[in-house]
Formats: structure tokens, C-alpha cells, sequence
């Protein structure tokens, strides 16, 4: 027993010293105890200095790359402050939005208010600004307690709002907007968009003000911004201009909710007709889709979809929810499953889908020149599993002025336990806040459309067959 621990008391011995000899080294490796990382860090700085290139690189990266205790990445901060305060803060403002190590980050936001850095606002924003899974409560997220620190809390939505509108980096911007609205400021937003006056160069807000003042659009999320910039370009003048006719023949009520997804429909009822469903109720929309649902069979994504009942998919369920949106693209739809050609492309390209275990295949539905219903295929922007659908650019191209996004629900034939969006889809929904259609096989012959959108509603209606 004497003789084997004296053997590993050498052996603990030696890989100490081959260890220490070259601290450079060690300092690079990942995963070590803080004990070893700090001695290094006290060698080097006995040997070269933190004034050192390579170290004092080595040293930046502790600040953010995994595998680094908090007590050794504080003493890294230390070293680094001391030594050269413009380079930390350039550093971290590049580097806290994208930490995903929360107790170092809680950490390293406590260390930005206890030392007053204002430099870093705009970078604890911008992490802010990203939704996390486990904190939903604003006040609980260590940006906000820092940010509340140093500007107390009732400045903080104008600190937002000011440092949004001087930034010119269109990412930054975005998640600012995101942010304000998870903070219940949207009507600010809009008296924003209202009043506020831009350069000529500032396209960004130039095309947002736009939106408001001619469509009575203030967009939500970063996909509807990107949505409202696209169709503000030259190239669709035309477009723009119908819709801007088309919401003439909407009152103030529904304007007021129209959304990004609603203006290719209202343009569609203007273009080929249709223009009663500008004048009649919601309610009468409804009700008539009602009837035409009354005695279809339903199906029912009962694994993948999250949260689930036999309600949750049900017209019934959404009724009081719709708007006049919702209610003329439901019945858009209902006329575009009655066209023998539209089943016939649908069917034809799902079980293409059904063949090819690489991918799911999806699309937009559209209207041509002519007002007839038109199926876009395209090809998925990487191929990664049989259950998903990676929508290219090019079909966010074309869903701008389309009708509805769909995918399909092809990997079996039968597949009735999954006809319904999952949670993927969703998401997307949430996301891109477009109007999406999932088209299911229950068997060969036969397929389940459901629709959906943000905010959790999903209409299932019905079946279609060959």
C-alpha cells in the first residue's frame, strides 16, 4: 500500500511539472480545474505579460470560448481590464450576445453594471433581445438587472428605442423591435413610425414608415420586417399599390388588424373579384365555412405537435379568434381544394415526397395573371431528414405576394397520427406569421389539410381525394 502511493505521489509530481512547463500551452486547454488555468496565468505573467499578443488573445478567448471555469475566466477579465480596457469592451460587445453559458453570462452582466461600462449597452440589448427557453419573465434576465442598474428601470424602453433608431446595423435594429414588443410597447412603436422623421438614406425605417402610413402595418416579428422590405423595392410598385387599393375597401376595424400574410389575399379579392367579401361580416364568413365543415372528417397530429386535444384543431375552437383575414383566406382555400387540377398537382407532388426519405417537399399556393390557383414546387434549401422542411430563399421570394406556404405530411401513406402541424411547424408559423397549410396522407387516396398560423390557431379542414 506504501509503495503504491508513493508511486502515484510521483506520478502526480511529474505531470505537475510537464504540466507548469509550458503554461502557454495549458492555458489552451480546455477543461482543466481553475487551479491550473490561474497558475498559468500567473506564470505568463511573470514570463511575457498580459501586454504579450498571443497572450493576451489567449486570454480574450477564455472570455467566451466552452470549457472554462467561471473563476478562471474571471481572472482572465481581470487581466485584461487592467490592461486594456477598449480592447475588453470590443470583445465582449462581439461576443455576450452569443453566449450560451448562463451562469457566466449572469456572471459577466453583473460585472458590466458593478463597473458602470455604458459602452456595453447596446451589446446587453442585443443579448436581451434573444428569447430564452427556461426565463420568460423579463425582470429575471441578467441583461435587464444589469441595464436596470446602471439606467434605472423606467429609462430603459427610451434607452432601447434611442439606441435602435442611431444604430445602422440592420440585425440590431430588428431584435430591438422584437424586444420592444415583448416589453407591450407597440403602441410607442407605432407613434414611433408616426412621427418620427428619417434621412433618405435610413431604408430601413423609411420602409417600415411606409408600411405603417400606407397599409396600416406594424410588423411583429424580423420575418414580417423582411417581409414589408422586399415588397417596398421597385420591382413590386404594382403590388403595393394594389394593396393600398384593396385596404380602401376595408373599414377601420379591420385595418386596424391586418397583417403581412392578409395583403395577398385582399389584393387576389381585388384582382379576380370577390369584392363582397370586403363588405360581409366576419361572422357570416364564418358561419358559412362552418356549414361547409359540418360533417368532414378530421384527423389529428397526436405525437409531434406539443401540447394537444380533440378541440385543438377544431374550427369551433379558433371562431371567436379569427379575424376577416383569417375568415376570407379560410375560404380562399375551401375554393382552391375544389379545383380537380389543384388535387391533381397536390396529390402528384405528395407522393413524390412519399418516395424521397431525404426530405419533406413543400411550396406556395398562388394565384397566376388570370386568377387561377397555381402550385410552386421547390426544392428544399438543404436536405436533412425525412420529417423536415428547410424552405429555400427562393420560396420566401414567392410567398410574399402568395397565398398560402404548405409542406406535406408524405412518410407513410398512411399517416393519420400525424396529420396536423408539429411543433417545427409551428414555430415557423410563429416566425414568418404567414398563412401555412400542412397536407397529410391518411391513405393513398386520400390526404388531410390542416391550416395555421401565429398564435397557436389551427383549423383542420378536412379531407381532400383523387
Amino acid at each position: 500500500m506504501y509503495r503504491i502511493t508513493f508511486l502515484f505521489v510521483i506520478l502526480m509530481t511529474s505531470c505537475s511539472a510537464q504540466t507548469m512547463s509550458n503554461p502557454s500551452a495549458i492555458l489552451k486547454e480546455t477543461g482543466r480545474p481553475s487551479r491550473v488555468h490561474i497558475r498559468a496565468m500567473e506564470l505568463l505573467d511573470e514570463s511575457i505579460g498580459v501586454e504579450n499578443k498571443k497572450y493576451h488573445t489567449q486570454l480574450q478567448r477564455m472570455l467566451w470560448v466552452p470549457g472554462y471555469t467561471n473563476d478562471a475566466r474571471r481572472e482572465a477579465l481581470s487581466r485584461l481590464w487592467a490592461e486594456d480596457k477598449t480592447g475588453t469592451i470590443r470583445i465582449i460587445r462581439q461576443q455576450l450576445p452569443r453566449l450560451d453559458n448562463w451562469s457566466w453570462l449572469t456572471e459577466l452582466c453583473q460585472w458590466i453594471a458593478d463597473e458602470g461600462v455604458i459602452e456595453l449597452h447596446e451589446a446587453l440589448i442585443s443579448a436581451w433581445a434573444t428569447p430564452n427557453s427556461v426565463i420568460h419573465q423579463e425582470k429575471e434576465r441578467p441583461e435587464w438587472k444589469a441595464l436596470q442598474h446602471m439606467y434605472g428601470e423606467e429609462e430603459l424602453a427610451n434607452l432601447i428605442f434611442k439606441s435602435m433608431e442611431n444604430s445602422r446595423k440592420r440585425g440590431y435594429r430588428t431584435r430591438c423591435w422584437e424586444l420592444l414588443h415583448r416589453l407591450g410597447k407597440r403602441e410607442q412603436l407605432k407613434e414611433f413610425l408616426e412621427q418620427a422623421k428619417f434621412g433618405n438614406d435610413d431604408l430601413f425605417f423609411k420602409d417600415l414608415q411606409r408600411a405603417k402610413l400606407e397599409l396600416g402595418i406594424v410588423p411583429k416579428r424580423r420575418e414580417e420586417i423582411l417581409w414589408i422590405r422586399e415588397l417596398a423595392k421597385p420591382e413590386y410598385k404594382s403590388f403595393w399599390d394594389e394593396a393600398i387599393e384593396a385596404l380602401k375597401q376595408l373599414n377601420y376595424a379591420r385595418t386596424s388588424k391586418i397583417e403581412m400574410r392578409d395583403i395577398p389575399i385582399a389584393v387576389s379579392l381585388l384582382r379576380h373579384g370577390g369584392e363582397d367579401a370586403f363588405t360581409r361580416s366576419t361572422k357570416s364568413i364564418v358561419d358559412q365555412i362552418t356549414l361547409k365543415l359540418k360533417d368532414v372528417r378530421h384527423y389529428n397530429e397526436t405525437e409531434g405537435g406539443g401540447q394537444y386535444n380533440s378541440r385543438s384543431e377544431k374550427l369551433s375552437t379558433h371562431k371567436d379568434t379569427l379575424t376577416w383575414g383569417d375568415a376570407v383566406t379560410l375560404e380562399m382555400l375551401l375554393v382552391a381544394l375544389d379545383v380537380p387540377q389543384v388535387r391533381e398537382h397536390l396529390f402528384d407532388y405528395a407522393e413524390r415526397d412519399n418516395v424521397d426519405t431525404s426530405t419533406e417537399y413543400g411550396g406556395v399556393i398562388a394565384l397566376d395573371e388570370k386568377g387561377r390557383f397555381e402550385i410552386l414546387e421547390f426544392e428544399p434549401q438543404i436536405r436533412y431528414h425525412d420529417r423536415v422542411f428547410y424552405s429555400p430563399q427562393e420560396l420566401f421570394d414567392a410567398m410574399y405576394t402568395a397565398l398560402f406556404h404548405f409542406h406535406f405530411h408524405a412518410q407513410k401513406l398512411h399517416n393519420g397520427d400525424h396529420a396536423g402541424p408539429g411543433m417545427g411547424d409551428k414555430n415557423f408559423a410563429e416566425n414568418t406569421r404567414a398563412n401555412c397549410l400542412v397536407f397529410t396522407f391518411v391513405d393513398k387516396d386520400t390526404m388531410n389539410v390542416d391550416y395555421y398560423r401565429h398564435s397557436g390557431v389551427i383549423v383542420d379542414v378536412g379531407t381532400i381525394t383523387r
